[in-house]
């Protein structure tokens, strides 16, 4: 069984050092989901404080290049790519981030950052039309590159690829 790697040999959290691990170009895809009633969903355009969608976007893309500040034990990353897709689906808004970096360390938490962001714009942006509003799941899809190798989420089972 492998450790947990924010942990040193006695237990004290500690940020792992990647000096020494080989740059290799990395990807990561998290997703989310925001439930909306269908009354919610039909006002979304007359929104007086804009674009839902479009707000979370850019939302999600900042938060993504903030993620070290937000998550301690992260490395601040050099992102060459990141962007959320925001997509009205049955019962709310499906939500897809991507994160890239050649680096020494993976985008995971930068992917999973951006759609936490996202769906909580929504939520900011709906509340008042909607106490009801729910967010998840939040979980990775896809991720390559690193020591670990490829992952890959398929029907709700992960999968190493």
């Amino acid at each position: 069984m492998s450790k947990l790697s924010h942990y040193d040999d006695q237990g004290a959290v500690h940020m792992v050092d990647v000096g020494e691990k080989a740059p290799t170009r990395r990807t990561a895809i998290a997703a989310a989901f925001v439930s909306l009633s269908e009354e919610t969903i039909a006002a979304l355009p007359d929104n007086p404080k804009g674009n839902p969608l479009e707000i979370a976007r850019i939302a999600g893309i900042q938060a993504a290049k903030r993620t070290s500040e937000l998550i301690p034990l992260c490395h601040p990353l050099p992102l060459s790519y990141a962007d959320v897709e925001c997509r009205l689906a049955p019962g709310g808004v499906e939500l897809t981030a991507t994160a890239r970096t050649t680096g020494q360390t993976g985008v995971e938490m930068e992917a999973m950052t951006a759609v936490s962001v996202a769906a909580l714009t929504i939520y900011d942006m709906c509340k008042a039309l909607d106490k009801a509003i729910e967010i998840g799941p939040i979980r990775l899809l896809e991720k390559t590159g690193g020591k670990s190798g490829d992952f890959r989420r398929n029907d709700g089972a992960a999968q190493d690829i």
